[in-house]
């Protein structure tokens, strides 16, 4: 029996494996973070063991036929590396680009930066957490001079007054979580979701606030201008331990309670009712999670909602303040060590001459040697096969054909490469456009660390043992480094790869130094920072002072700016996007285990909507952006605004519609608000056509809207009754 973890989200469940055929998960109940619960993905963790589809040998194109064949390991490493040799030769180094994962141990994420940086030498590396975590990091940054998504640990959760869930479905995203709202609540404790959308995580609400999707930011000012008005601010705490309130409050001055109904479609009965509960609870938590942060002003939204809580006095102190809710197994830690554009290992930046130095120490290279910064996940996507962009690029742990914005593009960019190399484990929907494509191990057949919402570092052990054929990651990077005469050795034995972690994290704002895996097995995970072997680790962040040069926390000014792109007559319908219970990510894994359901993707619809357009549940619709469209079946509920439609991005077909505007400061796109059409699609003999399309009955909208309204009204009564506000 091996204890280990879920090779899904970012909770990193604990849970044990037993047998080495057909292994079978059990519970782990002395891991503190699930207590032995695991939702549907984590008990069917073992289902792509042995499947059918799993990859084993490497696969080369065909360039006479343009088919995959079977090729040796030596065959296809040769092949890359004279590849990447030769564009390097013609076009720099910066002609080969790396694109890295979130679910990435960080072994592999701290060798994959090093990789790009010293065996091939270019700034060009990126990952996809980038479109994860990335406007809550920039935030989180410059807020509290650190970004760890919660600077405490999930149970926390229980002990507060009041938990505001901005963009979250906890209930889905991470069903182990949601244990804690319960407890919250037995003991007194009231649960706010702010989501367009009526989710399994609103059912647990004491309040429900749904705006409209992308107006999150103008709701947290309007939240902070009652507050104000009212005389909630915590004074003494804001005077003690922030800077820049004042500029905040004349700002949010003009954001009155009618001018916020008029912007996010919530009533100002709803908007007194949300600020009464958190001007009487005395530990309150903002917590955000991609509803709120995949946006154009992503970075802003969560600045506005962490300037709330600021002012409330909650951060830094026990059981209350702001955190983020990261979504991959190892968004957290997969950003910390080198596999961002503009980071080096420990959360040093690589523009910083002092970061330089000791990174380059540690790898044994001149610190000039080290490339800047390179291009952001999207941009050095959108750059591939360009005249001035990578001519080349090698993928681990993205599969970025379903999960990248405006994805036909994507696509597109992809197919101009000279080279595109895969590491996968199945024939992902990226793979099958790869040249080569190299196959590797799944997370039971590895050892490696992980870093969890909370900042723990956990160790998922090694319980199987990987088919024939089968390499590891660090395999795949230490095989082609040696072909390409890198100046310093790869390792492949993971415990080094992490102590070496460890040096080059030292010092920093990551610092895992004092970590060491027996640490991990004793403790049940480690917190970072954790400087030195004989430090405890750091469950809770900020108690004494934040990181920031003078200790303080940052109130920012952030201004509504809306949308990139805003409904109009032809497209009148805001799109958003999200996750479901049984499927995780672009669902190359998920969708291929058998125990999970996959009934495909869906449109989900307001009856308002659909009566308009003459549909009825499960009947084909088709959404329409200045992208893309895809067609699937309605799915009519009450639970969502009638001016929006939401699609799953598990499979093929969401992510062409989606936008690729991107965030100012954190590079991220706008995957959760466009501009759509949604049409009936009726057939008429061999052919197909739509009718009574979104666009002929836009003139509805404004009827929609006032339902909208109506039905908030309702919701805020009965939510209001149910949390003890008088409506």
């Amino acid at each position: 029996m091996t204890e280990t973890h879920c090779p899904y989200c970012s909770l990193q469940c604990g849970l044990r494996l037993q047998g080495r055929r057909t292994p079978e998960v059990s519970a782990w109940e002395e891991f503190p973070v699930n207590e032995g619960a695991l939702c549907r993905k984590g008990w069917n963790a073992a289902g792509l063991v042995g499947h059918r589809e799993r990859l084993t040998t490497p696969l080369l194109r065909d360039r006479a036929t343009g088919e995959l064949r079977p090729g040796s390991w030596d065959e296809a490493l040769d092949l890359v590396a004279d590849r990447l040799r030769g564009l390097r030769a013609e076009h720099g180094p910066d002609s080969v680009a790396v694109f890295g994962g979130g679910g990435l141990t960080n072994e592999k994420a701290y060798q994959l930066g090093k990789f790009a940086r010293v065996a091939l030498a270019t700034s060009q590396i990126d990952y996809n957490g980038r479109w994860c975590m990335s406007s809550a990091a920039t935030a989180g940054t410059r807020a509290f001079g650190l970004d760890r998504g919660l600077p405490f640990p999930l149970a926390d959760v229980e002990q507060a007054d009041v938990v505001v869930l901005v963009g979250s479905n906890l209930a889905e995203t991470m069903p182990p979580a949601a244990r804690h709202l319960d407890r919250l609540r037995e003991r007194g404790g009231q649960v706010v979701v702010v989501d367009p959308r009526r989710t399994p995580t609103a059912d647990r609400a004491d309040l429900l606030v749904q705006p409209v999707p992308g107006t999150d930011l103008a709701l947290a000012l309007g939240v902070l201008h009652l507050l104000v008005a009212g005389g909630h601010v915590d004074n003494a705490y804001v005077a003690a331990r922030t800077t820049g309130f004042e500029e905040v409050r004349r700002a949010v001055a003009a954001w009155w309670p009618e001018r916020v109904e008029r912007v996010t479609g919530v009533p100002v009965e709803e908007l007194r009712a949300l600020v009464r509960l958190l001007a009487d609870a005395g530990r309150v938590m903002v917590l955000t999670a991609r509803g709120a942060e995949q946006h154009s002003q992503g970075t802003d939204t969560v600045l506005a909602w962490i300037n709330v809580a600021l002012a409330l006095g909650q951060c830094g102190t026990p059981y209350g303040g702001y955190g983020c809710l990261t979504g991959q197994g190892n968004g957290q830690g997969g950003r910390e060590h080198g596999q961002k554009a503009d980071q080096l290992p420990g959360y040093r930046m690589i523009d910083d001459p002092a970061a330089r130095e000791h990174i380059a120490g540690v790898w044994g290279v001149p610190p000039e040697s080290l490339p800047g910064r390179g291009r952001s996940a999207y941009e050095l996507l959108d750059a591939l096969g360009t005249d001035a962009g990578p001519k080349a690029l090698l993928v681990l742990g993205s599969n970025v054909v379903v999960s990248a914005p405006n994805a036909s593009h994507v696509t597109r960019r992809l197919e101009a490469l000279d080279l595109l190399v895969v590491a996968d484990l199945v024939l992902s929907e990226t793979a099958a456009l790869a040249d080569v494509v190299l196959p590797v191990t799944q997370w039971a057949e590895e050892t490696g660390t992980l870093t969890n919402l909370e900042g723990r570092v956990v160790l998922r052990q090694r319980a199987l043992t990987p088919p024939d054929g089968v390499r590891s990651d660090l395999d795949v990077l230490h095989g082609l480094a040696e072909r390409l005469g890198s100046p310093v050795p790869f390792g492949t034995d993971p415990e080094e790869v992490f102590a070496e972690l460890g040096r080059a994290s030292a010092g920093g704002k990551a610092d895992y130094s004092g970590i060491t895996y027996d640490r991990i097995r004793d403790e049940q995970g480690v917190f970072w920072p954790c400087p030195a072997p004989a430090h405890p680790g750091t469950p809770r962040m900020f108690l004494d002072s934040f990181a920031t040069p003078d200790g303080r926390a940052r109130f920012h000014v952030v201004e509504h700016r809306g949308a990139a792109e805003q409904p109009c007559g032809d497209f009148p319908v805001h799109l958003t996007t999200g996750r479901v219970l049984a499927q995780y990510q672009s669902g190359a894994q998920t969708r291929r285990v058998r125990a999970l359901p996959d009934d495909g993707p869906y449109v989900e619809l307001h009856p308002t909507l659909t009566r308009r357009m003459g549909v009825t549940d499960g009947e084909p619709v088709r959404v329409s952006t200045r992208r893309g469209t895809m067609t699937a079946p309605a799915r009519v509920v009450a639970t969502i605004r009638p001016d929006t439609a939401f699609v799953p991005f598990h499979w093929v077909g969401a992510n062409r519609l989606t936008n690729d505007a991107l965030d100012p400061s954190s590079r991220m796109p706008e995957f959760k608000v466009c501009a759509a059409a949604v049409e009936a699609v009726v057939s008429t003999g061999s052919t197909t056509e739509a009718a009574r399309s979104t666009t002929e009955v836009a003139r509805s909208t404004t009827e929609a809207a006032r339902s909208t309204t109506e039905v908030a009204r309702s919701t805020t009564e009965a939510a209001c009754t149910s949390a003890g506000v008088p409506a």
